[in-house]
């Protein structure tokens, strides 16, 4: 089950309920397209958090529904599986994904998918693939952390905690478990209250699919950059309406 709801307005928490370890199976990765497409079409939203229950984040695909498949339809739901992930990444709003337990082979490549990263003391990682005699994760993990780093996780598939995570960089902040979704949620609400335009825009530079120059002419002229302006002069907090 997916659960999608809103803790503000402007903020959308989406919660991976698949006990016991989060495993998305073909139909929860429907529901969880459907949950970031309904995402993409309401411009209220301007952060999304993504999380686990049952203390875990999420352990990748389903391998008791996988032993059923043959070659052809176990090549094409890895692949299903590696689109959604993208679908994650290309989400106009950024996406904070809060780890809490297990976050290993598919799961980790969902992780990696969103925008921040925050894990729980107690977050364990694995680039598990290897293991399974499959590939993940090498591109985004590479790209976020470096070659060096990213190697000997992704070629040993060995599991690594949460202090481990946070000094390789593949998460930005490490908070107990009781508090993690609180600071999630401080982060989304900080997000929310930027100008959208600019923050999607600078998520499209940052995810290397635009450039500064682009960008600037449009936001140049929207009316949240002389909101910004106005409010600097007058000493008040802007207000952007995402125009």
């Amino acid at each position: 089950m997916i659960h999608l709801s809103h803790p503000e307005p402007s903020i959308v928490l989406v919660e991976l309920d698949a006990a016991p370890a989060n495993v998305l199976a073909m139909a929860e990765r429907a529901r969880l397209l459907d949950a970031f497409a309904a995402i993409e079409a309401d411009l209220a939203v301007r952060a999304v958090i993504l999380t686990g229950r049952n203390g875990a984040f999420c352990t990748g695909d389903d391998l008791a529904e996988s032993l059923s498949r043959d070659v052809e339809t176990q090549t094409a739901a890895i692949l299903h599986f590696l689109d959604m992930c993208d679908t994650v990444a290309a989400c106009r709003a950024p996406v904070i994904a809060a780890v809490d337990g297990w976050c290993i082979g598919g799961g980790l490549e969902l992780a990696l998918a969103c925008d921040i990263r925050l894990a729980s003391a107690r977050a364990s990682f694995a680039c598990s693939a290897v293991r399974m005699g499959l590939t993940a994760s090498a591109g985004r993990l590479t790209r976020l952390i470096g070659e060096s780093r990213a190697k000997p996780h992704l070629l040993t598939g060995a599991p690594f905690d949460a202090a481990r995570a946070l000094a390789d960089g593949v998460v930005a902040e490490v908070h107990p478990a009781d508090g993690l979704l609180d600071a999630a949620l401080g982060m989304a609400r900080v997000i929310a209250s930027r100008a959208p335009l600019a923050v999607a825009a600078t998520k499209r530079v940052a995810s290397g699919v635009s450039t500064t120059q682009a960008e600037i002419p449009a936001l140049a002229s929207s009316a949240d950059h002389a909101e910004a302006r106005a409010a600097f002069i007058a000493k008040r907090l802007a207000v952007f309406e995402g125009s």
